[in-house]
């Protein structure tokens, strides 16, 4: 089956193929906040081992797919090669720092907000903290088939399915992280639903947009990708 999945990707325009991968990334994560309609809530333990194990797949595929393919591609030799991989994974982590200082939004089973001081109220805030990891997760998958579109040899569509799989494993339990608290705070189960879902809704907009970006600016891929793994 993973082969066919394959054969069709390959036969689509890698752009639309991006949209498709990311798309798939969101479905998860409305799987995970359709939960709410079933469950009350969920053990604790157990969720935390979920998010364990998935953090695990993310930290694997950000390197296979993204690291790994980032310094194979990038020229020299020792060192030099690991330049570009090593100044977008630090631009990444930054540029998720400094969001994460100016945008205000909370986390989950936090009280503090976190960013400048808003009135939003505290079910905005919550669905802007997972929107704001979500965002570097599109552009992965997007830089990835961008890759393709340019013909570079390191980036695959295996590699890009691969990730975006990874990525849709991960936002199963994060749809269930935003929809069961927003439910625990007397929102109605159908709000809940929508504003768990909604945090993935930018993935496909920011897939698509990696993938015409890299398809353009070719030299940038190697730190495309490691920026996208830093993030």
């Amino acid at each position: 089956m993973f082969q066919e999945i394959l054969n069709y990707f390959e036969q689509i325009d890698p752009v639309l193929a991006a949209f498709y991968a990311t798309l798939f990334t969101w479905f998860l994560t409305a799987i995970g906040a359709s939960f709410v309609f079933f469950f009350k809530g969920m053990n604790r333990s157990f969720f935390d081992g979920m998010l364990g194990f998935t953090g695990g797949v993310m930290v694997a595929a950000s390197f296979w797919s993204l690291l790994a393919p980032s310094i194979e591609m990038s020229e020299g030799d020792g060192f030099i090669k690991v330049i570009p991989a090593a100044v977008g994974f630090a631009l990444g982590a930054l540029f998720i720092f400094g969001l994460d200082k100016t945008l205000p939004h909370i986390h989950i089973n936090f009280k503090e907000t976190e960013g400048i001081k808003s009135p939003w109220q505290r079910t905005t805030l919550l669905v802007l903290a997972i929107t704001l990891h979500n965002i570097p997760e599109g552009l992965a998958v997007g830089v990835l088939f961008g890759g393709v579109a340019a013909g570079i040899p390191e980036a695959s569509i295996a590699g890009a399915v691969t990730l975006a799989i990874g990525i849709g494993i991960q936002n199963f339990p994060e749809g269930i992280a935003v929809s069961m608290p927003l439910r625990r705070m007397g929102m109605s189960k159908r709000k809940s639903f929508l504003y768990g879902q909604s945090s993935a809704l930018v993935e496909p907009i920011a897939g698509v947009l990696g993938a015409v970006a890299v398809t353009f600016f070719t030299p940038i891929l190697p730190y495309a990708l490691a920026f996208a793994a830093g993030a």
